[in-house]
């Protein structure tokens, strides 16, 4: 339905937004978003050039969200790292169907539709409260983790 890289985005404004302010340094983002170390600086730099999240260098930085949870769509981040693909003209280059696509592509593309509405319709704030499950947005690690750990006395 959506590649890993708009997953992995989600995942890090989600963990993001459960520091309720508080930045959130990118080791700790790895280990709760479970997102490739290597991958997911790229992530994060593609979403703060996109204006949802900021971030912070040295001590007391890291990353945090640039508007309220409630203030930023699902679809705003999916859309900025790996956008939805509506079809708009014949995948198969027949001419003849561009004015009125096949109903194969006219399906694949009303259920892109209905993603795409409901994407937007969903915010990273619904995310984080959800009345119908039990679970956490994002699974707790067995151990605690302190968002923005101190840094080490070496």
């Amino acid at each position: 339905m959506i590649s890993p890289t708009a997953e992995y985005a989600l995942r890090a404004v989600v963990a993001i937004a459960q520091g309720d302010g508080a930045p959130v340094v990118t080791p700790i983002l790895v280990e709760m978003t479970k997102v490739p170390s290597g991958y997911l600086p790229k992530v994060l730099q593609t979403l703060r050039r996109a204006g949802i999240v900021n971030s912070k260098r040295g001590f007391g930085g890291g990353f945090t969200l640039a508007r309220d949870p409630d203030q930023i769509s699902v679809l705003q981040v999916v859309n900025t790292v790996d956008p939805i693909k509506r079809i708009e003209k014949c995948p198969l280059g027949i001419t003849a169907h561009n004015a009125a696509l096949c109903p194969l592509h006219k399906r694949l593309d009303q259920a892109a539709e209905m993603v795409e509405k409901s994407f937007a319709s969903t915010t990273i704030a619904d995310l984080l409260t959800n009345d119908k499950s039990p679970n956490a947005p994002l699974c707790k690690p067995a151990n605690p983790i302190t968002l923005n750990p101190p840094p080490s006395k070496d």
